[in-house]
């Protein structure tokens, strides 16, 4: 496993986390948005509507008219995907990092590793 402390400043890895968490968030509130509705009782459904809702909010200038209510999450989403591919490694003078190099990403990946390798042994 990466030890990105050692590659990236700390204010990298911290907003890339929060930005991350949003995305996923984000995502997350766009599938179970196909199973349930938006008023659902359900814990993770409340969850995902009441954390996303402000985001969504933010972006709704500039969320084109057309796209269907369930899938603008998605929308505002791929914004924050944008920004952690594209911008991020910009910013810091690399080039575009590739999959699995959002240290968020990693670190969940190296977890289900080793649970994985710990359960085949």
């Amino acid at each position: 496993m990466t030890d990105f402390l050692s590659v990236f400043p700390l204010w990298v890895l911290v907003l890339d986390y929060v930005f991350g968490v949003i995305m996923w968030t984000l995502i997350g509130r766009t599938a179970m948005g196909i199973f349930l509705p938006e008023d659902s009782d359900f814990f993770f459904m409340r969850f995902f509507v009441r954390a996303t809702t402000p985001v969504i909010r933010l972006f709704r200038p500039i969320t084109p008219s057309f796209i269907i209510e369930p899938m603008v999450p998605l929308f505002v989403a791929w914004f924050f995907y944008m920004f952690r591919f594209y911008f991020m490694p910009w910013l810091l003078g690399y080039s575009v990092m590739g999959m699995l190099s959002f240290p968020l990403e990693s670190d969940i990946a190296g977890v289900i590793y080793e649970m994985y390798k710990n359960y085949t042994q």
